[in-house]
């Protein structure tokens, strides 16, 4: 087939065919169209040169670049393309080879519509943002994260205590960091013991739901073995780098976890290393999209105001794609219509840089569901961590009263020491 062949300008696809929007930089001596056209051609039955083998059925399954606005380009592509419920399968196809085609000077894949019969072959999150909530019986404010830092270097003892502080202080979730998996001076085993313990008296000393997020990160086999460790000791939750474990152990986990029944935190550490640059290769957004539709029941999406880079469109959107059932059309966020039928909204997790002050702030912007999680802001307060977990619930309870933290901060004095040393101060 000629490339021009997989081009239509013309072509309305119907609601049952995959559309991807692609950002389309062309090569020098290279229109935008014929720079399109490539890249339908490669991500689907196409190849460089005239083949004889091609045949009728191949011909009509061809994806079509249709709708041109600028270096966007939506993409068609018939659902015969894609093998239902394979997430590396259709990855492979739409975001494969195509980076790499010598007709793109960059290119950049901004989101995809899904259609209903792709939605329907995967069975999504198992708990999601109501199944977090009635763990921890909390149901009208944020839920609350944190980390203990340094993220390595504690024993499980040391770790394990600092995780009591946090909990007793306030928060309700302990998360291990992406990297803390099972090293010599802190292994898996033991931190999970030693923490759900502290977990244990934590619940006891003050009456609230608390949990641990062990992460479980590893090669595929020796997650399940951690998981169910996480299962037969008590705990309910695991977390998962499920960039780095890879879309093919992530699915695998997840249909063992319709067993293990434990609710799954998604970090998503390796995602800037493609997602960051505007130009080129895939962005948070598709990312976001492919955990859910894979059934992960938190993610990261961002903080705006925290040390890790990501805009306020982006992250309103990310949190948009994982919460809401159905979105409409929107190129001012370069989002494509949604509609997750039946798939549970995956509870969005703020995280990076973040402290008492400027909590109000990421409330605002992204209202009561949600995962507030600080490491550094309560592990590096003043007056210790479960004042710095105190000054978190203090913060947040300031802002949904409506009440400035300098106000509340006059009666609360973790929340005064906090501020005092941060102000409303944004890392960089």
């Amino acid at each position: 087939m000629a490339y021009s062949e997989f081009v239509d300008r013309e072509y309305k696809p119907s609601k049952d065919e995959l559309v991807a929007l692609y950002r389309v930089e062309p090569a020098k001596g290279f229109s935008i169209e014929e720079a399109a056209a490539r890249v339908a051609s490669e991500s689907s039955v196409g190849t460089w040169t005239e083949v004889v083998t091609m045949g009728d059925l191949a011909r009509s399954i061809r994806a079509r670049a249709y709708e041109f606005r600028g270096y966007y380009v939506k993409i068609a592509y018939p659902t015969e393309l894609f093998e239902p419920g394979s997430i590396p399968q259709i990855v492979s196809a739409i975001a494969g080879n195509v980076f790499g085609m010598k007709a793109v000077r960059n290119l950049r894949l901004e989101d995809v519509y899904w259609p209903p019969g792709l939605v329907s072959s995967f069975r999504g999150p198992l708990f999601g943002i109501e199944g977090a909530r009635e763990l921890l019986k909390v149901y009208d404010r944020p839920l609350t994260a944190t980390v203990p830092k340094p993220k390595v270097g504690m024993t499980p003892e040391e770790y394990a205590e600092a995780a009591y502080e946090i909990m007793v202080g306030g928060v309700d979730f302990v998360k291990d960091d992406e990297n803390n998996t099972s090293l010599s001076f802190c292994k898996f085993e033991e931190r999970v013991e030693r923490v759900l313990k502290a977990r244990d008296r934590a619940e006891a000393e003050t009456g609230e739901r608390k949990a641990f997020l062990a992460n479980i990160t590893a090669p595929f086999g020796e997650m399940v073995k951690r998981a169910e460790l996480v299962r037969d000791l008590g705990g309910e939750c695991v977390m998962i780098d499920i960039l780095t474990v890879g879309w093919s152990a992530l699915q695998e986990f997840m249909e063992a976890n319709r067993d293990l029944k434990l609710r799954v935190h998604a970090h998503r550490a390796f995602h800037a290393a493609f997602t960051r640059k505007r130009r080129h290769g895939m962005s948070m957004k598709v990312v976001a999209e492919l955990a859910r539709l894979a059934g992960v029941d938190h993610l990261h999406v961002g903080t705006v105001v925290g040390k890790l880079e990501a805009g306020k469109r982006e992250v309103l959107a990310l949190a948009s794609i994982l919460r809401e059932r159905k979105l409409e059309e929107d190129w001012r966020l370069k989002i494509l219509p949604k509609d997750w039928l039946d798939l549970k909204p995956v509870l969005p997790v703020s995280s990076g840089g973040l402290h008492p002050g400027i909590v109000p702030y990421v409330i605002e912007m992204l209202g009561k569901d949600l995962l507030i999680q600080v490491g550094g802001g309560v592990l590096g307060h003043p007056m210790g961590p479960r004042a710095g977990a105190a000054a978190i619930r203090q913060a947040i309870e300031a802002t949904l009263e409506g009440i400035p933290l300098e106000e509340y901060a006059k009666t609360h004095e973790e929340l005064a020491r906090a501020l005092e040393k941060w102000g409303r101060m944004r890392p960089a």
